[in-house]
């Protein structure tokens, strides 16, 4: 009896070291599927920026003039386009100068004006053949240096998922800002073929590399992601009119689904959990949610993460005309809710009542912008308001010396203590308080956003033209990127641009408004006239519009624009950054405009 007891023990045992020997090679082959292999996707990132390189040679040897020469150029981008994503991320400013606006580039550290080279450089060379060959093959031979530091970053840096993730997702953001737009090609319009281009290649990583992860856990994902790159890519194919491709359907019922569905792949995939540094929310289903920015990214490290009595205090800051010196000048004086946070005047006044030079703008959103001021002379919010501080005409304050005025209001003391602990000694804690309060004066849930969304379907059809427009044959996109409208430059955000557009000093537009912007800084002739971009988003709630608030009217300002700026009006602007060509908007197309441009109306009720 004994030795059956124990050979009935020894099955049982033997048994469950089978079942756990087999239930461990389960697993193992459960982690065996789950390994994902990145080196064959980094490949073909490499090989494809060989071949841009391969495509400039033979573009060098057919000629600026010659047969294929539109050909060579249209293949080079093509291939780039498919390496830029892991490529621009590893190196941002090579790749911005491979594929960015052929404009000079002044550089502050050195004093130099770096003239433009690139892809867009030499797509006006091919298609408007006003260059030497000797020139020519210059050009050519620097974008391939160009590329040539790319490759060497790509070979020498792998692939993980982390570069992986933020990669893909910034090149999704370039196709809905920047390739559909015209930015990227804005000669030969390519870049709406491009965007086909950019949705195949995305899918042959992820097949390189997540599918068979993501077949494992969600097959439906799978296919869904399968059929939207399949229909996205088709709809591009069927509609490569520049002019007349519906940006407007695309991005709501073919790109938004695919990066909808990235957000949910890489979630499933769980190998990499987004940081909080990057400019994008990498969990926002579409880059027009009310969540789509980090806000951090865009705030000075020393006053991110604000707690809500610093916000608190900063709200209670802004309506208090105690912080200027004459008691009569408060934020709120030229930033006024009820006028989207502008003032409505042609210019600003002084704490005298007097005129200043320049035009109130709008707070809302002005979070996300990489300099203030209509000159750009601050890089962060804090410069900003310490500079209204420190202004006789404004403010008129010590920044150092904390105003003891203020505690006249007993409350300020609790309000100070649950903010920081304290009753400061300087106005800093002041300062960043406001900036806190500030920065949460954003908003992206205008009729726009909901439709874009898909939340609501009540854009009509002169709206629906009017961002078509928009985004296309009126260039407006191409300074003012989608989605926040203002300059701040996609897909890194480290920049806001100034654009040199020749802004008259009256609404005759007889002559050339003498304030010189930018210049003050460098005394570059480059910058005489450089002001920052603003966002266009509540613009139907702060006119007058420009620098100097010249024009009354969003139709004055599409008049300005469709006759190429001050270039177009005569003005001598050796520099303008906008084409000096008329943009032969009929009537009807500007009024579209600014039927959608009404549409981005959104005012933050609370701030937060």
């Amino acid at each position: 009896m004994k030795t059956l007891i124990q050979l009935s023990i020894l099955t049982t045992t033997l048994l469950f070291i089978a079942c756990k020997q087999k239930s461990n090679s389960a697993t193992t082959a459960m982690k065996t599927v789950d390994v994902i292999t990145w080196q064959k996707a980094q490949t073909y990132y490499i090989q494809h920026m060989d071949k841009a390189i391969n495509y400039l040679d033979s573009l060098k040897q057919t000629g600026v003039n010659g047969t294929k020469s539109k050909y060579y150029f249209a293949k080079a981008r093509e291939a780039f386009k498919i390496a830029e994503p892991f490529a621009s991320y590893l190196n941002p400013e090579v790749g911005h100068r491979t594929n960015g606006p052929a404009l000079p580039v002044y550089k502050e550290d050195t004093g130099k004006i770096l003239y433009p080279i690139g892809l867009q450089k030499i797509e006006e060379s091919v298609y408007e053949q006003d260059i030497t060959d000797k020139d020519f093959d210059q050009e050519i031979k620097i974008t391939q240096g160009l590329m040539l530091v790319l490759k060497g970053d790509m070979t020498k840096r792998q692939l993980t998922p982390q570069r992986f993730f933020r990669a893909t997702h910034q090149q999704l953001f370039r196709l809905v800002s920047l390739a559909i737009s015209g930015f990227d090609t804005p000669v030969s319009h390519l870049g709406i073929k491009e965007t086909a281009t950019s949705l195949n290649s995305l899918y042959k990583v992820y097949e390189f590399t997540l599918q068979p992860s993501i077949i494992k856990k969600d097959a439906l994902l799978d296919q869904q992601f399968k059929n939207s790159i399949e229909n996205a890519v088709k709809y591009v194919e069927n509609n490569t009119n520049f002019d007349t491709f519906d940006r407007f359907t695309f991005t709501r019922d073919y790109l938004n689904p695919i990066t909808t569905q990235w957000v949910n792949i890489r979630k499933t995939a769980d190998i990499w959990e987004p940081t909080t540094t990057d400019p994008f929310n990498f969990d926002a289903p579409t880059f027009f949610e009310n969540n789509s920015f980090n806000l951090n990214h865009f705030t000075a490290v020393n006053n991110r993460n604000p707690s809500k009595a610093q916000i608190d205090l900063g709200k209670k800051l802004f309506f208090d005309p105690n912080l200027s010196a004459n008691h009569n000048m408060a934020c709120v004086t030229c930033h006024s809710p009820n006028k989207g946070y502008a003032d409505g005047l042609t210019t600003s006044l002084d704490n005298n009542g007097k005129p200043l030079n320049r035009n109130t703008p709008t707070l809302i959103n002005s979070a996300f912008q990489r300099s203030f001021f209509w000159d750009g002379r601050s890089e962060t919010m804090i410069e900003q308001i310490a500079s209204v501080f420190l202004n006789e005409k404004e403010f008129n304050t010590n920044v150092h010396q904390f105003s003891e005025d203020i505690l006249k209001d007993s409350s300020y003391i609790k309000a100070f203590k649950a903010a920081y602990g304290k009753i400061p000694k300087k106005n800093t804690e002041v300062i960043k308080a406001l900036s806190s309060y500030i920065s949460t004066l954003n908003s992206f849930n205008s009729r726009f956003d909901k439709n874009i969304r898909g939340e609501i379907n009540d854009f009509t059809d002169q709206e629906r033209l009017g961002y078509n427009l928009f985004m296309g044959k009126a260039l407006c996109a191409t300074c003012h990127f989608m989605p926040l409208t203002n300059g701040t430059v996609p897909p890194f955000f480290s920049e806001t641009e100034k654009e040199v557009i020749g802004v008259p000093k009256t609404a005759a537009n007889k002559e050339n408004d003498d304030d010189l912007g930018f210049y003050f800084k460098y005394k570059e002739n480059l910058h005489k006239g450089m002001f920052k971009t603003p966002t266009v988003r509540n613009v139907s709630l702060t006119a007058p519009y420009m620098h100097n608030g010249v024009y009354d009217s969003l139709e004055q300002v599409m008049d300005f624009y469709n006759r190429g700026g001050g270039g177009g009006l005569g003005f001598d602007l050796p520099h303008q950054t906008l084409p000096f060509d008329e943009l032969n908007l009929t009537t009807e197309e500007q009024q579209a405009i600014i039927a959608y441009l009404k549409t981005l109306t959104s005012v933050p009720e609370d701030g937060y």
